[in-house]
């Protein structure tokens, strides 16, 4: 098994991580920032009066992007399995 193999593998990986993480951080980046805005307009000082809105949006997220990420997911599990008797030799 060459280093080039493992570091394609490697990017691959990652790559879909970041890719199947993006919605879910974009999501909640931009709520925490509303609700900061929000806050500093209202002088209101609650550090977990984000933590509802976060996890509504996230969850939403979920119900709208789970199905492609779980088989953006499944697909790279796939396709890593179907390259382990090429990578044991």
């Amino acid at each position: 098994m060459s280093t080039d193999r493992i570091i394609d593998i490697a990017h691959e990986v990652i790559w879909t991580v970041v890719e199947v993480s993006s919605p879910l951080l974009l999501i909640s980046l931009i709520i925490g920032l509303v609700v900061s805005i929000l806050q500093t307009i209202t002088s209101i000082q609650e550090q977990t009066l984000t933590f509802v809105p976060k996890f509504v949006a996230i969850m939403l997220v979920l119900i709208l992007c789970g199905s492609w990420i779980m088989n953006k997911v499944s697909g790279l599990f796939v396709n890593i399995m179907e390259q382990v008797p090429a990578l044991i030799k």
